[in-house]
């Protein structure tokens, strides 16, 4: 190769990794839109000699007009160097170490900028399974290679304390413009390294309201099946984020259409045609019921989704039980919660409020006045009631009976025992609880691991 080949190479290769640079009077993030506590982290990293950068959805958020929820900051300090600054610093993680720097009651996540990994003595801080699925990786590099190697370009944005510019590496300000996500290298090799990419990549579709480009799209089905070797408590994190936050039927509607929903909830029934589960419209209306509680500003709990989700499996159960005996519906219950744990590890202080709001569907069919007064004093009461109107959104049949409790909790003592006493008596138990017509066939049950307990 000569000499001009060479020069001509070299400026080329420049010119790809040089950022492109939006000064301060051209973009319109501003330090008092900014947490109190992130830029108190990102000039006490500037005083004390590093580099200190505002980074991921913080600036994309800022730069789209949106209130971020949480700041991260990228630097080139070292964890325990970044340590040694904050003394309320605590450092986390074996895959990727983080520094969780504390102020008050908000905690600042602080990265370091995380290198390529191509050769030298850290790569042996990088470990790798063979399916490229990436075990551990703390291999330090410069700004530039911390940009290459976050996962979409709209979350590689860099605003920084030392004069207030954003730096764009990778084309996400483009991207941001065209409202387009795009994972960052090549797509397949991305989603191998992190198969819960293709979650966060639904996720942030639905919240943003953007496409997927083409080429990040085009593996997720091919790859589907990388999320089963995931652990069960990180697709339970990022199952929270998917549906707890104000666009829970969105989200639901991504992973269906990549087909991402029955690797979460295997045990579901899919229809092989639409690629719906049958039980989809009492799981859309649970989760519009939850975006409109998180609009409203009221609590809302994952025990009611699953109660929604694992709906359809709990009415399979039951079908092949006595109903009637004592504990029935229990048991029943910790089967659904067995074979679902395998894939969402959902907390027993959830599936124990899942459980009630089940077992108390079928004594809401009474139509005795003392048995209806008891059920009112039960802590679960207005969980199950919320489930039961839920139910009567898609099974007409159930509007009578969530009509009747409707009146009851503010209706006069007389017209108490009246309401019930005119009630009549509730259908079979199975039937009461049906939605929708499960499959003709009933679905091949997966084995379970040697040693499977119910949710812990």
């Amino acid at each position: 190769m000569d000499t001009d080949t060479k020069l001509l190479n070299t400026q080329t290769d420049s010119a790809a990794h040089r950022p492109i640079v939006v000064e301060r009077p051209q973009h319109s993030i501003s330090r008092k839109h900014i947490s109190s506590a992130a830029v108190r982290v990102l000039y006490g990293l500037r005083e004390a000699g590093f580099q200190a950068h505002l980074v991921g959805g913080a600036v994309r958020d800022l730069l789209l007009g949106c209130d971020p929820k949480d700041y991260d900051v990228a630097t080139d300090a070292h964890p325990e160097e970044i340590r040694r600054v904050f003394r309320t610093c605590r450092l986390i993680g074996r895959r990727f170490v983080i520094a969780h720097v504390r102020f008050g009651q908000e905690i600042i996540e602080v990265t370091t900028f995380r290198g390529s990994g191509s050769g030298g003595d850290d790569d042996l801080d990088r470990e790798v399974e063979a399916e490229g699925l990436i075990l551990r990786d703390n291999v330090f590099g410069s700004i530039e290679e911390d940009a290459r190697r976050r996962d979409f370009t709209v979350n590689a944005l860099y605003y920084s304390i030392d004069d207030f510019a954003v730096r764009d590496y990778v084309g996400g300000l483009a991207d941001l413009a065209k409202r387009q996500l795009r994972l960052i290298g090549d797509p397949e090799q991305r989603y191998r390294e992190d198969p819960v990419r293709m979650l966060r990549a639904a996720r942030l579709a639905a919240k943003l309201d953007f496409t997927l480009a083409a080429d990040t799209e085009a593996p997720i089905s091919r790859l589907a099946n990388l999320l089963d070797g995931i652990p069960p408590a990180r697709l339970f994190d990022d199952l929270l984020k998917l549906f707890l936050f104000g666009y829970a039927e969105k989200s639901y509607d991504q992973l269906l259409r990549l087909r991402l929903f029955e690797h979460l909830f295997p045990t579901v029934s899919i229809n092989s045609d639409s690629g719906q589960p049958y039980a989809g419209a009492l799981i859309r209306a649970a989760l519009r019921s939850t975006d409109a509680r998180v609009k409203e500003g009221k609590a809302v709990t994952p025990a009611f989704l699953f109660a929604a989700f694992l709906w359809e499996p709990f009415q399979m159960e039951c079908a092949d039980i006595d109903i009637h005996a004592e504990g029935a519906l229990g048991d029943a219950a910790d089967i659904v919660f067995q074979d679902a744990v395998q894939r969402i590890a959902l907390p027993r202080r959830f599936s124990i409020v899942t459980r009630e709001i089940w077992e108390m569907q079928p004594r809401l069919a009474t139509n005795s006045p003392s048995r209806a007064r008891r059920l009112m004093r039960h802590p679960r009461f207005r969980a199950a009631f919320d489930f039961l109107v839920l139910r009567a959104q898609v099974d007409p049949v159930l509007l009578d009976q969530a009509q009747r409790w409707e009146r009851a909790q503010t209706c006069a003592e007389g017209e108490f025992d009246a309401l019930f006493r005119a009630a009549p008596a509730g259908p079979p138990m199975v039937a009461a609880m049906t939605v929708e017509a499960p499959p003709a066939k009933k679905r091949r049950r997966r084995r379970r691991r040697p040693g499977a307990t119910t949710a812990e």
